[in-house]
């Protein structure tokens, strides 16, 4: 009687051993590349852009040293401030935290709700395994407080440093309804700085191409061939005024984008225009560049609203060495 009781006991532990291996085998096999994501009602976001495998665009591989390449992201979020909930600012963390640099537009300068939102998301990122700095600008010099933003700069301290406090483009402050908000920052190991000049133009109606034109003076005023300009520019790659910009030898990452939602889908579309880019100089590899698209589909597109009305766009790049990268 008691052997027979032990040998059921056994025969039941192992049966139970059995089906938790099976499960946890189960669970696994539904996401066999091991990439991140988290459901955010019905929609799942990308948490792993798998940026270890590198491609240029015709899609063959490049043997680039993962060490000397680097991936920065550009967005503006819509009124970032206030009216984020603390479950927002969660999800554009959750939507940055694979990227090294990232440059913000439109945060809120009239209230300190702004400067609040990216120091959450900020503490967001440093809670999922790298550490993070940030630094968010002044409000621009605008004509209304109804223009003023600010900017944020947010980068993980393990991929560059910051070599001295960003700043507000004085000189362009007659020039630009909000002027751009300039980075300098170094890769370990690589003795010259590259700039990150952050971007957010005027409405296309008041022609933010009498803004962008000033920017064509960038390589000889920051002496280096080493620029991203990245933001909302409010006007495509193929607007008249970016051709001195591509003589001089100025690229284009993002080609054929659209960037900004629309309010409601039409005919199962939801994107607008392709305004939001990255213009890059000679000492500047594109690996690969595109946007980053967080709504999936239709159903999602006013959720996704309530995260901002523009997708995120993204560059990775090889900073080239400082022989190529010098002022012409």
């Amino acid at each position: 009687m008691g052997e027979t009781y032990i040998s059921h006991l056994v025969w039941s532990m192992n049966k139970s051993f059995y089906l938790i291996v099976f499960i946890l085998t189960v669970l696994f096999s539904c996401n066999p590349n091991g990439n991140r994501t988290e459901i955010l009602g019905d929609r799942i976001i990308p948490k792993n852009l798998d940026f270890g495998h590198r491609f240029n665009d015709e899609g063959a591989e490049d043997d680039f040293d993962n060490a000397k390449t680097l991936n920065l992201v550009s967005w503006n979020i819509q009124h970032l401030g206030r009216t984020k909930t603390p479950e927002t600012l969660s999800e554009i963390a959750n939507i940055l935290r694979d990227f090294d640099i990232v440059a913000i537009q439109e945060v809120v300068a009239k209230d300190p709700a702004g400067a609040q939102a990216v120091a959450m998301i900020a503490d967001e990122l440093n809670r999922m395994g790298f550490k993070w700095d940030y630094q968010i600008s002044d409000p621009t010099k605008s004509p209304s407080v109804y223009i003023s933003e600010r900017y944020a700069f947010l980068w993980k301290t393990s991929r560059v440093s910051m070599i001295h406090r960003a700043y507000l483009d004085k000189e362009l402050e007659d020039f630009c309804y909000r002027e751009p908000f300039i980075a300098s920052f170094k890769v370990k190991g690589n003795k010259e700085p590259f700039y990150v000049v952050n971007y957010h133009s005027r409405k296309y109606n008041d022609r933010p191409e009498e803004e962008i034109i000033h920017f064509l003076d960038y390589p000889q005023r920051l002496n280096s061939q080493r620029i991203l300009i990245a933001g909302d520019f409010n006007l495509s790659e193929k607007h008249a005024v970016w051709e001195p910009f591509y003589r001089r030898g100025f690229k284009n990452a993002i080609k054929n984008e659209r960037t900004t939602l629309k309010m409601k889908c039409e005919n199962g579309d939801y994107l607008s225009h392709p305004i939001d880019n990255i213009y890059i100089t000679s000492g500047i590899t594109k690996v690969k560049a595109n946007s980053l698209d967080f709504v999936k589909h239709c159903d999602n597109l006013e959720k996704a609203r309530s995260i901002s009305d523009h997708l995120p766009i993204y560059i990775e790049f090889r900073i080239e060495d400082g022989n190529e990268s010098r002022s012409r």
